[in-house]
């Protein structure tokens, strides 16, 4: 059954749902291309199903894709704590290096790795970075110098690079855009649970001692054998696009393809993923687009403290006054408050069709949080400060990835788009894995401080990009981006076509 749909002259209803019902007149009937001029009804019920069939099979395999990489990056901060300083003889700001380095080649591969993915079927390329990067934090345990630990850490940087670009691209071919944000929540706040997760195992973990090998070498160990293992799985029921997946029948699959085509609003020509082909002009698109620069500086400013909180939770308890077991311990509820908080907040985001305002009230939240760090005396209520961290900074990563993805398209467009965001925002490394200095410690007042301001500048810039999206679909809502229909070839608008609208 078919059904004929309005013409891009006439503004759809979008993600935001701003301007449905002013009708343009500026482009003639007889210019609407036929991809728009008919498409097939959705089945609001198949569709339900569809959505359904994606959640049972694809976010189940990213919620632990996502947890092994978050559990395989941050243990190292477990590893501290239960002797790895003292074994490997680190000294100054050695530590502080050997974490910089795993972001070195993790930021240079996102960009090409998002353009390859579809190449390369993303069912079989995501669970291939998982089980390498698996193999490499399993050696990791075996190294016995300083320059053995850095060696690990730069291979498995490479090895997780192109990994959240790959997962939010894989992720924007199946869902429609109001429906990304939670699904991003539901595999990302794995990142919190791999924290509590992470401090339970490693304190079991670190009172191995057989073989030679005492403590810290077995959490890397037995950590990157779950994840080798889990990568094989992966490999196994992963699907790569909605035109292939084994798991939907042949209404449901056509359906799946016909729904995209319907949440593009004119962005692309194609149903069908697969049949996009890369182009420099969609490259052009994505570094050119004002999104795409407001998001990647929002998510730098907040990665400042993500990453800091990740890799040093368990060194901030342990200056409070506790001993390293129950520092460990201690690190489990402040990430299993923010495992909550990001479900919670995602599903709103979803709900409420808002992804900016939740940014802006998770960096208060957080921001309170260090200001009990830094003023408080008594080590439970510096404790709870933790708590508020936690809650403030994990919400807002999926916000802002799911805020670009939805702003940002075609799949070039998006893959790009995506890739420089985390490749530009996690920069912020740099400057996270130098936060928290030894010398500073036990009140660590400058790395509290700085990253208060970072969260400052994340406000600002989130507030920005709130400001820019409202001002465009403005201007489209009143048909004033109506020109680009005949000045411009209509296949190549991509997000700048007057029917698309941007989220807030």
């Amino acid at each position: 059954m078919t059904e004929k749909q309005a013409p891009p002259n006439r503004s759809e209803s979008s993600l935001t749902e701003v301007g449905s019902e002013r009708a343009r007149t500026t482009q003639p009937a007889e210019k609407e291309p036929a991809h728009i001029e008919q498409q097939p009804e959705i089945d609001p019920v198949l569709s339900k199903r569809i959505t359904r069939k994606c959640d049972l099979h694809i976010i189940p395999w990213l919620f632990g894709i996502w947890l092994f990489a978050f559990i395989d990056r941050s243990n190292i901060g477990n590893a501290r704590i239960d002797g790895l300083t003292e074994d490997l003889k680190l000294t100054g700001t050695d530590f502080n290096v050997a974490l910089v380095v795993f972001y070195v080649p993790y930021i240079l591969v996102d960009v090409p790795s998002n353009w390859i993915v579809k190449h390369f079927k993303a069912g079989r390329y995501l669970p291939f970075l998982i089980t390498s990067w698996g193999v490499v934090s399993t050696f990791l345990g075996f190294t016995k110098s300083y320059g053995g630990l850095v060696a690990a850490r730069f291979f498995l940087g490479l090895c997780e690079g192109g990994l959240l670009g790959g997962m939010i691209v894989y992720l924007a071919m199946f869902y429609r855009r109001t429906e990304m944000l939670y699904r991003i929540g539901l595999f990302y706040c794995a990142a919190p649970l791999s924290g509590a997760f992470g401090g339970l195992l490693a304190t079991g973990l670190a009172k191995i001692n057989t073989g030679g090998y005492d403590g810290w070498p077995w959490i890397f160990f037995i950590e990157g054998v779950i994840t080798v293992c889990f990568g094989i799985l992966c490999f196994l029921f992963m699907p790569n696009t909605p035109a292939d997946a084994i798991f939907f029948t042949e209404e449901e699959r056509s359906m799946a393809q016909v729904r995209m085509m319907h949440d593009a609003h004119g962005s692309t020509k194609h149903s069908d993923v697969n049949n996009e082909k890369f182009d420099w002009h969609w490259v052009r698109m994505a570094l050119l687009s004002p999104n795409t620069m407001f998001c990647s500086l929002a998510w730098f400013f907040l990665l400042v403290p993500l990453y800091s909180f990740s890799l040093f939770l368990p060194t901030i308890i342990k200056a409070l006054g506790y001993s390293a077991t129950k520092a460990q311990l201690f690190s489990v509820p402040p990430n299993m408050c923010a495992f909550v908080c990001v479900l919670i907040t995602a599903g709103l985001s979803d709900r409420l069709r808002a992804r900016g305002p939740f940014m802006i009230g998770g960096a208060i939240v957080a921001i309170a949080g260090y200001i009990m760090l830094l003023v408080a005396s008594k080590p439970a209520v510096r404790y709870g400060g933790t708590f508020l961290v936690a809650s403030g900074v994990f919400t807002g990563s999926p916000m802002v990835m799911g805020w670009l993805s939805n702003n940002t398209a075609p799949h070039f467009v998006r893959a790009t788009a995506s890739g420089f965001q985390i490749a530009f925002a996690n920069c912020a490394a740099f400057i996270a894995t130098f936060t928290y200095l030894q010398k500073d410690g036990p009140d660590y007042k400058l790395g509290h401080s700085l990253n208060i301001g970072a969260l400052v500048l994340c406000i600002i810039t989130v507030a920005a990009g709130i400001f820019y999206c409202r001002w465009e679909n403005a201007k489209r809502d009143r048909g004033e981006r109506d020109h680009r229909l005949t000045d411009e070839d209509e296949s190549r608008l991509g997000h700048r076509h007057p029917n698309f609208r941007y989220a807030i």
